[in-house]
């Protein structure tokens, strides 16, 4: 399948082409700047694979949660494309996708990833690994209290810890040795992982129609049900 993947939910501004033959990334890390760059990070990555638009399957978007704007920006950008080639989004967690990239690089079993919600807050999820060693959630997200206890989600099992949320507020980590030594190097999502998700994601039905598009907010949830970004 011909893949493109995109996320833009952290400082990192990032894309990935699968074709056939080749996995082409572009990786960057430029906060505030991701309205500049997506699109010609896109146009350029598909004009070295020759490619057009219409040759993609479907757009693997990298659905939050992290920044709001970013969030939106790449979930517009994606809905574009998608309606201006008649092509489907499979929306894939960018948690996951860092808890992908730490399962592609280590042995452990289980990842917890943590990405800065600010106000004091981190984005916290666990993942275990599958036979096909990526990334399954253990129940749902959460908005998670700098100052609340991590007991109930460390445990035995191996640990790995990424994400930028670690590095924001490392006071999360005080107490827990075992978790402090499985922390890894892997701030933000590089769409490079989100595109094995994605292609499982397809297989498994995930694939939206471009108006059904909702970034995952969470806070948002609290209170208010988010409605479809509409361009």
């Amino acid at each position: 399948m011909n893949l493109l993947a995109l996320d833009t939910s952290s400082n990192a501004c990032s894309v990935a082409l699968q074709t056939s033959e080749t996995i082409e990334v572009s990786h960057v890390v430029k906060p505030r700047e991701h309205t500049a760059i997506l699109i010609p990070m896109i146009e350029a990555i598909l004009r070295a694979a020759h490619m057009e638009l219409t040759d993609l399957d479907c757009i693997v978007l990298g659905n939050g949660p992290g920044s709001f704007i970013g969030m939106r920006i790449a979930a517009s950008v994606a809905q574009g494309m998608a309606f201006g080639a008649g092509l489907k989004i499979v929306p894939v967690s960018s948690l996951a996708a860092i808890a992908a990239e730490a399962f592609a690089t280590h042995e452990d079993s289980r990842a917890l990833i943590a990405q800065d919600a600010r106000m004091n807050e981190v984005y916290l999820e666990s993942f275990v690994r599958d036979e096909e060693g990526l990334p399954v959630a253990e129940g749902k997200v959460r908005l998670h209290k700098v100052t609340a206890s991590l007991d109930s989600l460390i445990d035995e099992r191996s640990l790995l810890v990424a994400g930028a949320g670690w590095q924001r507020y490392p006071e999360l980590l005080e107490g827990h040795a075992r978790a402090r030594q499985g922390l890894v190097d892997i701030c933000y999502p590089n769409a490079r992982f989100l595109l094995e998700l994605g292609l499982r994601g397809w297989h498994a039905d995930g694939a939206i129609s471009p108006h059904e598009v909702v970034p995952e907010y969470v806070r948002m949830h609290v209170a208010v049900k988010p409605e479809p970004i509409k361009i």
